[in-house]
């Protein structure tokens, strides 16, 4: 009886088949309904969802700056920071001046390491809306970042009225002013955070406070509160790592900049002395990771050029180490290792004329270091005559 069925089900004509209506083909959504599914997909979490329907939104009214932006923080979310850039960029391209999108890309540069870039961005956000407080700390931690103490006072003191009350404003400009060793303006800003009880920012301040002053075991010990206080607080490990070089435990250093660098892959410090360490013990890849990590951020400094000569010459790429050690010794002639080692590429790459001239700068410079820790017209005759 089953089989008979079947068989008269399989004969039915295909033109009866064919008059059957199919069900009617849903509307495609306009733009305007697939933004508004893109944001509540966001909010609800299903992030690529949402950058299915911005894309969507863009494929009819790609001039739309806000289905942009939204994929661009889509994107964010995901740690895609190179498409959120994109994105954002492309948004500018039809807004140049509109603040908030700026602001969205600059976020997206720091994420991404690049510190140098993101600032130039939030110097564009400032000239549009001056009164961008986001904009305004977040610049400040960048030249922070990028060693531009001077920059960050700059950009700071003239908001104490509206900011001065804002605890990161005050970590900020007084961690600037401590490293400018203006240790009595930054002490207003410790003792303005004190206020507010034992917290690791003050600690950390105490810190840097007593690195200035070269007084590593109490830089030592402030520091390692801090760092029991809040383990995640940024730059408390690279401060603690620099406070044990300055107490001569290498090893316990290094230890400390892993930790910092497990916190922030992109703190220059932990980069730059990690870098430098690992150099020092042979583990030439690991180090070179390091230092080109710090060169992202501060591409000029001469501790990071030094790191990176050295590891050229370590590995023998010559040619590479000239051109570092070249830019350390024009922006500082008294850096006698960069001289030392710059000699020795020299000697290597056949240049025996340079090599030389380096070699006289070095004695020169010892001669003028030894002048200067006499003193003008002293000897080395006892201080008090018998």
């Amino acid at each position: 009886m089953r089989i008979g069925l079947l068989l008269a089900l399989a004969t039915i004509p295909a033109t009866v088949l064919a008059q059957t209506p199919a069900p009617p083909a849903p509307a495609p959504l306009t733009a305007e309904e697939s933004f508004a599914k893109g944001v509540q997909l966001q909010q609800s979490g299903d992030v690529l969802g949402a950058i299915e329907a911005y894309q969507d939104a863009l494929g009819r009214e790609p001039q739309r700056i806000d289905a942009r932006s939204n994929l661009g923080a889509a994107y964010v979310r995901l740690g895609r920071y190179d498409e959120a850039v994109r994105e954002y960029r492309r948004a500018l391209e039809v807004d140049p001046s509109h603040a908030g999108v700026r602001f969205n890309l600059a976020l997206a540069l720091y994420k991404s390491a690049l510190v140098p870039d993101a600032a130039r961005e939030l110097e564009q956000v400032l000239s549009i809306d001056p009164a961008h407080r986001a904009a305004i700390l977040l610049l400040a931690d960048c030249r922070l970042q990028m060693g531009n103490e001077a920059g960050v006072v700059a950009l700071l003191e003239p908001h104490e009225a509206d900011l001065g009350q804002d605890r990161l404003y005050a970590y900020l400009l007084g961690t600037a002013l401590l490293r400018r060793n203006e240790l009595e303006r930054g002490q207003v800003f410790i003792d303005r955070l004190f206020r507010e009880g034992d917290t690791a920012p003050v600690r950390l301040l105490m810190g840097v406070a007593h690195l200035r002053r070269k007084d590593a075991p109490s830089a030592l010990a402030e520091l390692e509160r801090a760092a029991q206080l809040d383990p995640k607080l940024p730059t408390v490990h690279s401060l603690h790592g620099m406070a044990l070089m300055e107490a001569g435990r290498r090893s316990d250093a290094a230890d400390a900049f892993r930790r910092e660098f497990a916190n922030n892959p992109n703190d220059f410090d932990s980069n730059l002395y990690l870098g430098l360490l690992l150099k020092d013990e042979g583990k030439l890849d690991e180090a070179g990771d390091h230092l080109r990590r710090a060169s992202r951020l501060r591409p000029n400094d001469p501790r990071v050029l030094y790191g990176l000569g050295s590891l050229a010459v370590a590995t023998g790429r010559m040619e590479e180490a000239e051109k570092a050690l070249t830019a350390v010794t024009a922006a500082v002639p008294d850096y006698v290792q960069a001289h030392v080692l710059l000699a020795t590429v020299y000697y290597r790459l056949k240049k025996k004329d340079l090599a030389e001239q380096e070699r006289a700068t070095v004695a020169k410079l010892f001669q003028e270091k030894q002048g200067r820790e006499l003193g003008a017209g002293e000897t080395l005759a006892p201080a008090v005559k018998p």
